[in-house]
Protein backbone atom coordinates (compact mmCIF):
# COMPACT_ATOMS: atom_id res chain seq x y z
CA UNK A 1 0.00 0.00 0.00
CA UNK A 2 1.31 3.43 -0.94
CA UNK A 3 2.58 5.59 1.89
CA UNK A 4 1.13 8.85 0.63
CA UNK A 5 -0.64 10.49 -2.31
CA UNK A 6 0.91 12.88 -4.80
CA UNK A 7 -1.04 14.86 -7.36
CA UNK A 8 0.93 15.02 -10.60
CA UNK A 9 0.52 18.27 -12.52
CA UNK A 10 0.43 18.11 -16.33
CA UNK A 11 3.96 19.48 -16.64
CA UNK A 12 5.21 16.47 -14.67
CA UNK A 13 3.42 14.08 -17.02
CA UNK A 14 4.44 15.52 -20.39
CA UNK A 15 8.10 14.42 -20.69
CA UNK A 16 7.76 10.70 -21.46
CA UNK A 17 10.86 9.52 -19.62
CA UNK A 18 9.96 11.52 -16.51
CA UNK A 19 6.33 10.37 -16.61
CA UNK A 20 7.45 6.77 -17.12
CA UNK A 21 9.63 6.86 -14.00
CA UNK A 22 6.99 8.64 -11.90
CA UNK A 23 4.38 6.06 -12.88
CA UNK A 24 6.70 3.08 -12.40
CA UNK A 25 7.40 4.26 -8.85
CA UNK A 26 3.67 4.53 -8.23
CA UNK A 27 3.21 1.06 -9.68
CA UNK A 28 5.88 -0.18 -7.25
CA UNK A 29 3.73 1.18 -4.41
CA UNK A 30 5.98 4.04 -3.33
CA UNK A 31 3.11 6.51 -3.57
CA UNK A 32 -0.43 6.84 -4.89
CA UNK A 33 -0.63 9.06 -8.00
CA UNK A 34 -3.50 11.49 -8.47
CA UNK A 35 -4.72 13.72 -11.32
CA UNK A 36 -8.01 14.96 -12.70
CA UNK A 37 -9.47 14.84 -16.21
CA UNK A 38 -8.44 18.45 -16.88
CA UNK A 39 -4.80 17.69 -15.99
CA UNK A 40 -4.92 14.79 -18.43
CA UNK A 41 -6.42 17.00 -21.14
CA UNK A 42 -3.65 19.56 -20.55
CA UNK A 43 -1.12 16.73 -20.78
CA UNK A 44 -2.49 15.55 -24.12
CA UNK A 45 -2.60 19.10 -25.49
CA UNK A 46 1.00 19.79 -24.41
CA UNK A 47 2.31 16.52 -25.86
CA UNK A 48 0.49 17.19 -29.15
CA UNK A 49 1.87 20.75 -29.25
CA UNK A 50 5.44 19.51 -28.80
CA UNK A 51 5.01 16.42 -31.01
CA UNK A 52 2.27 17.21 -33.58
CA UNK A 53 2.49 13.70 -35.07
CA UNK A 54 1.02 12.29 -31.84
CA UNK A 55 -2.32 13.94 -32.61
CA UNK A 56 -2.76 11.96 -35.81
CA UNK A 57 -1.56 8.73 -34.22
CA UNK A 58 -3.56 9.23 -31.03
CA UNK A 59 -0.58 8.14 -28.94
CA UNK A 60 -0.90 10.93 -26.37
CA UNK A 61 -4.57 10.10 -25.83
CA UNK A 62 -3.71 6.39 -25.55
CA UNK A 63 -1.07 7.23 -22.95
CA UNK A 64 -3.51 9.01 -20.61
CA UNK A 65 -6.18 6.35 -21.20
CA UNK A 66 -3.66 3.69 -20.19
CA UNK A 67 -2.74 5.69 -17.10
CA UNK A 68 -6.39 5.70 -16.03
CA UNK A 69 -6.72 1.96 -16.69
CA UNK A 70 -3.59 1.07 -14.72
CA UNK A 71 -4.29 3.45 -11.83
CA UNK A 72 -8.02 3.01 -11.39
CA UNK A 73 -8.30 5.30 -8.36
CA UNK A 74 -5.94 8.05 -9.58
CA UNK A 75 -8.43 10.28 -11.41
CA UNK A 76 -10.06 12.61 -8.89
CA UNK A 77 -13.71 13.37 -9.56
CA UNK A 78 -16.00 16.04 -8.08
CA UNK A 79 -13.18 18.54 -7.54
CA UNK A 80 -15.08 21.40 -9.23
CA UNK A 81 -16.83 22.71 -6.08
CA UNK A 82 -13.43 23.36 -4.49
CA UNK A 83 -12.12 25.62 -7.29
CA UNK A 84 -13.70 28.86 -6.07
CA UNK A 85 -12.10 28.52 -2.64
CA UNK A 86 -8.58 28.19 -4.05
CA UNK A 87 -6.46 31.33 -4.21
CA UNK A 88 -3.51 31.21 -6.64
CA UNK A 89 -1.62 33.77 -8.73
CA UNK A 90 -2.96 32.13 -11.91
CA UNK A 91 -6.67 31.28 -11.63
CA UNK A 92 -6.26 28.68 -14.41
CA UNK A 93 -4.22 26.55 -11.99
CA UNK A 94 -6.91 26.38 -9.32
CA UNK A 95 -8.29 23.09 -10.68
CA UNK A 96 -4.95 21.41 -9.83
CA UNK A 97 -5.17 22.41 -6.17
CA UNK A 98 -8.91 21.65 -6.08
CA UNK A 99 -8.14 18.09 -7.25
CA UNK A 100 -5.36 17.83 -4.67
CA UNK A 101 -7.76 18.91 -1.91
CA UNK A 102 -10.55 16.60 -3.08
CA UNK A 103 -8.14 13.69 -3.55
CA UNK A 104 -6.53 14.34 -0.15
CA UNK A 105 -3.10 14.60 -1.71
CA UNK A 106 -0.16 14.99 0.61
CA UNK A 107 1.77 16.87 -2.00
CA UNK A 108 1.67 18.37 -5.46
CA UNK A 109 4.40 17.53 -7.98
CA UNK A 110 4.90 20.35 -10.49
CA UNK A 111 7.70 22.04 -12.39
CA UNK A 112 5.78 25.33 -12.07
CA UNK A 113 6.61 26.01 -8.42
CA UNK A 114 6.07 29.77 -8.78
CA UNK A 115 2.45 29.14 -9.76
CA UNK A 116 1.79 27.25 -6.52
CA UNK A 117 3.19 29.41 -3.68
CA UNK A 118 3.79 27.62 -0.41
CA UNK A 119 1.89 30.29 1.52
CA UNK A 120 -1.24 29.50 -0.50
CA UNK A 121 -0.99 25.72 -0.12
CA UNK A 122 0.35 25.28 3.41
CA UNK A 123 -3.02 26.18 5.00
CA UNK A 124 -4.54 23.40 2.89
CA UNK A 125 -1.97 20.89 4.16
CA UNK A 126 -0.45 20.39 0.72
CA UNK A 127 3.28 20.46 0.12
CA UNK A 128 4.68 21.38 -3.30
CA UNK A 129 7.73 19.70 -4.83
CA UNK A 130 9.43 19.84 -8.19
CA UNK A 131 9.76 16.51 -10.02
CA UNK A 132 13.50 16.63 -9.27
CA UNK A 133 12.92 17.09 -5.54
CA UNK A 134 10.16 14.47 -5.48
CA UNK A 135 12.34 11.87 -7.22
CA UNK A 136 15.30 12.72 -4.97
CA UNK A 137 13.06 12.04 -1.97
CA UNK A 138 11.96 8.73 -3.48
CA UNK A 139 15.60 7.79 -4.08
CA UNK A 140 16.43 8.64 -0.45
CA UNK A 141 13.44 6.69 0.92
CA UNK A 142 13.60 3.63 -1.36
CA UNK A 143 16.87 3.57 -3.30
CA UNK A 144 16.61 -0.06 -4.36
CA UNK A 145 13.04 0.35 -5.65
CA UNK A 146 14.00 3.45 -7.64
CA UNK A 147 17.04 1.77 -9.15
CA UNK A 148 14.98 -1.31 -10.07
CA UNK A 149 12.42 0.96 -11.76
CA UNK A 150 15.23 2.55 -13.79
CA UNK A 151 16.52 -0.90 -14.71
CA UNK A 152 13.04 -1.95 -15.85
CA UNK A 153 12.76 1.23 -17.91
CA UNK A 154 16.05 0.42 -19.65
CA UNK A 155 14.92 -3.14 -20.33
CA UNK A 156 11.57 -1.94 -21.74
CA UNK A 157 12.91 0.87 -23.90
CA UNK A 158 13.09 -0.41 -27.46
CA UNK A 159 12.79 2.46 -29.91
CA UNK A 160 15.58 3.39 -29.51
CA UNK A 161 17.06 1.10 -26.85
CA UNK A 162 18.50 3.02 -23.90
CA UNK A 163 20.85 2.18 -21.06
CA UNK A 164 20.17 3.41 -17.54
CA UNK A 165 22.82 6.10 -18.02
CA UNK A 166 21.07 7.27 -21.21
CA UNK A 167 17.76 7.36 -19.34
CA UNK A 168 19.41 9.45 -16.62
CA UNK A 169 20.77 11.81 -19.29
CA UNK A 170 17.26 12.15 -20.71
CA UNK A 171 15.92 12.89 -17.23
CA UNK A 172 18.64 15.48 -16.72
CA UNK A 173 17.49 17.22 -19.93
CA UNK A 174 13.99 17.30 -18.40
CA UNK A 175 15.39 19.29 -15.47
CA UNK A 176 16.03 16.41 -13.10
CA UNK A 177 19.69 17.24 -12.60
CA UNK A 178 20.01 16.47 -8.88
CA UNK A 179 18.15 13.18 -9.25
CA UNK A 180 20.17 12.15 -12.32
CA UNK A 181 23.48 12.71 -10.54
CA UNK A 182 22.35 10.96 -7.35
CA UNK A 183 20.88 7.99 -9.23
CA UNK A 184 24.05 7.61 -11.31
CA UNK A 185 25.94 7.26 -8.03
CA UNK A 186 23.57 4.44 -7.05
CA UNK A 187 24.15 2.31 -10.16
CA UNK A 188 26.18 -0.15 -8.09
CA UNK A 189 22.90 -1.20 -6.43
CA UNK A 190 21.77 -3.06 -9.54
CA UNK A 191 23.48 -5.59 -11.72
CA UNK A 192 25.07 -4.24 -14.92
Amino acid sequence: MARFSALLDACALVPITQADLLLRLAEAGLYRPLWNHRILEETVAAIEAVHPQTKASGSARRRVNTMNKVFLDACVDHWEPFVESVDLPDPDDRHVVAAAVRGRADLLVTANLKDFPVEHLAPLGIEVQSPDQFLMNQLDLAPQDVMIALQHMAQATQNPPMTIREILSSLERCGLSAFSVAAAQQLWRISP
